[in-house]
């Protein structure tokens, strides 16, 4: 019997892993010091936080969705003799 046959190869748990890494560094980089009643932070409006972050966070998402997606090349079918 051969190799049994998973849903998932080797590749796609490295691309959803490379994924979910992607999604904890744009949720990290969206962090920062927050506004309060008697003061205002200015960095709320920051570059990192506003633009950098949320496209970090979108490419580990559609990185996940390729990794669901991604199916491997199958390999070439031996001919029989008969």
């Amino acid at each position: 019997m051969d190799k049994k046959q998973l849903a998932f190869t080797k590749t796609n748990y490295i691309l959803t892993a490379v994924g979910m890494a992607l999604i904890i560094i744009g949720l990290i980089l969206m962090t920062g010091p927050n506004c309060t009643d008697l003061t205002f932070e200015p960095d709320i409006f920051s570059v990192r936080r506003i633009k950098v972050a949320p496209v970090v966070t979108l490419i580990g998402f559609i990185t996940i969705i390729v990794a669901i997606a991604y199916k491997p090349k199958a390999d070439k079918p031996q001919d029989k003799e008969e």
